[in-house]
């Protein structure tokens, strides 16, 4: 039976073609484990640079699976009652929330420290 026809470069898996006769295809990365609460070292900041004036607290430093930060990120935003968002391992919140964040934080169990401005 032949193989079925592939319709694009990502049904390939990404390589189409090497001439390195030694070439092994890199396996692919595994999901990271969430570090527990206690023994993640969250970094609270305030950003106005890029966001049109608009003032954001950003929480940098989680370690952990895109579902965990975004179950965080949920529940932040819903605490704080404004919107954001959570990607690449930041946490976005809009408006000044530090006092209230680091409050949350700290009753969810995170270590959680102030930086930048």
């Amino acid at each position: 039976m032949p193989k079925p026809k592939s319709n694009s470069l990502a049904d390939l898996g990404g390589m189409v073609y090497s001439t390195n006769p030694n070439y092994k295809p890199e396996a692919s990365e595994e999901p990271s484990e969430s570090l527990t609460a206690s023994q993640q070292d969250l970094r609270v900041w305030l950003e106005k640079n890029h966001r049109g004036g608009k003032t954001a607290t950003v929480i940098k430093g989680f370690v952990g699976s895109v579902d965990d930060l975004e179950s965080l990120g949920k529940t932040l935003k819903t605490k704080c009652g404004t919107g954001g968002s959570a990607k690449d391992g930041e946490i976005i919140i809009q408006g000044d929330h530090r006092e209230k964040i680091m409050t949350l934080l700290s009753q969810l169990g995170y270590k959680a420290k102030k930086a930048g401005s």
